[in-house]
């Protein structure tokens, strides 16, 4: 039974090592048909896309390093054991610089010489224990940490990106099917007006030509309309991508629609946000932290170090070895190393500063960012009055064109021409809307205000 459970796990363990890498994360997906919310696609990329996993594993591997220097911190025990067959040839007297792989045997000069190999054993175990070091391991801890607390913030400055693709992808989605709405109720007119010309035509009211006119103008509706149902697979493949749903994406529904809102607000207080929130500018920040760390480990190299160390080992040609203990406190101090610790003092010290330059330049960076992000959302909601002001006075335009050639007073042409003009205009008027909707995420991109909540 054993022998069958063993075999059973291996051939487990096999298959896990032997399958590819995609396949050990689950991929979350929408349920077929789902009415689906921007804020439920967002969740998908979060949790799916393969570039926050891999910001995510940077960040876990980053928080790593911290328990990395902290060890030093703690009691070091290591174990030694070593078996050796050599000569025991006496040397005399004699001393050199051993590089650490040659065996040491004093002894009278002049005693035979002989080939025949010796046992020799050697069994160790020591621990040492850090005590001082005038903040050089803190330093690095704390740089570590800041370091860690960097990986963090990009993390979030990748989740701050995934979202605004997300949301753009998402309204592109909403804008595509909305255009296909206004084509397919441009077909339904059309269809009427065909009817309708064939109708004046046959009663001898209306040339012949209002027909071919009418059926030329329903034909490049159709057209129209394909190309924008091709333009609605074309946004959620892209969504899909965006959402990190690969090529086994279900079919699913927009629970939401465009729509116009007010713009609140000012710029100022969108960039008092962005100043606190913007993850890129935390990086930079942890950055100038872990460099001032740095500068504190260089400059403790100017003092001692000491640690606490103790050592049991039984050595010998033969069993049972000569037992020897040790115990005691090793000083260090670099008194003079030919100035590199103040050369790598003022290194830090300028890298330190570079990156406090670096802030703010981003800074000023991060207030045009969203000084014009703003500007782009209060245009964008202007355009969108503009646009309802021309769809508004196009309708009534078409209404009258309608009205004119059902009475005769008015020709086809006039007609057609303002039901394209009408088409064009709900197609401009969705458009602005989409603009709008994006202008918007760009503007919690710019302010950092996507992360809210998350």
């Amino acid at each position: 039974m054993l022998i069958k459970l063993g075999r059973a796990l291996g051939v487990a363990l096999s298959c896990l090592l032997l399958a590819p890498s995609h396949a050990l994360w689950a991929v979350s997906m929408p349920t077929p048909g789902q009415r689906l919310t921007l804020g439920e696609a967002i969740g998908f990329t979060l949790e799916n896309h393969p570039r926050r996993l891999a910001a995510s594993s940077e960040a876990g591997a980053a928080e790593q390093q911290v328990g990395e220097a902290k060890s030093a911190m703690l009691p070091q025990v290591n174990g030694f054991a070593d078996y050796l067959g050599s000569t025991q040839n006496g040397i005399g007297v004699a001393n050199y610089l051993n590089p650490g792989f040659v065996v040491r045997h004093n002894g009278a000069a002049g005693e035979p010489q002989t080939w025949s190999l010796e046992n020799n054993y050697l069994g160790a175990v020591g621990a040492s224990q850090f005590l001082f070091d005038f903040g050089r391991t803190k330093g690095a801890i704390a740089e570590s940490r800041a370091q860690a607390d960097a990986a963090g913030a990009q993390l979030k400055l990748t989740d701050l990106d995934l979202i605004f693709q997300t949301s753009q992808r998402y309204y592109e989605l909403l804008a595509a099917r909305q255009l296909v709405t206004v084509y397919e109720e441009a077909i339904t007119q059309r269809q009427e007006q065909v009817h309708q010309s064939k109708v004046k035509s046959a009663a001898g009211l209306a040339a012949e030509i209002d027909v071919y006119t009418a059926q030329a103008q329903l034909a490049r509706a159709e057209t129209q309309l394909l190309a924008e149902r091709n333009e609605v697979l074309k946004a959620k493949a892209a969504l899909d991508n965006a959402m990190g749903l690969g090529a086994e994406a279900p079919d699913y529904e927009t629970a939401q629609t465009l729509s116009p809102s007010e713009v609140v607000g000012s710029a100022k207080e969108y960039i008092d946000a962005a100043m606190k929130l913007r993850p890129d500018l935390l990086a930079l920040e942890d950055q100038a932290r872990a460099a001032g760390a740095r500068v504190k480990e260089y400059r403790s190299d100017l003092f001692p170090s000491g640690s606490a160390v103790a050592g049991y080992n039984i050595v010998g040609t033969g069993l049972p070895g000569a037992n020897n203990y040790n115990i005691g406190l090793v000083i260090s101090w670099p008194i003079f190393n030919g100035l590199l610790t103040t050369h790598q003092i003022e290194e830090a010290r300028l890298r330190r500063e570079a990156v406090e330059h670096s802030i703010t330049d981003l800074r000023q960076r991060i207030m045009l960012e969203v000084k014009t992000a703003f500007l782009d959302w209060q245009n964008a909601h202007q355009e969108i009055h503009e646009a309802t002001v021309t769809l508004d006075a196009s309708r009534v335009e078409l209404a009258l064109a309608d009205k004119r050639y059902t009475t005769g007073l008015g020709n086809i042409i006039e007609l057609t021409d303002a039901e394209r003009d009408f088409v064009q205009d709900k197609a401009a008027y969705v458009n602005t809307l989409y603009a709008f909707a994006v202008a918007r995420a760009g503007l919690e991109r710019a302010a950092g205000q996507s992360l809210e909540g998350r």
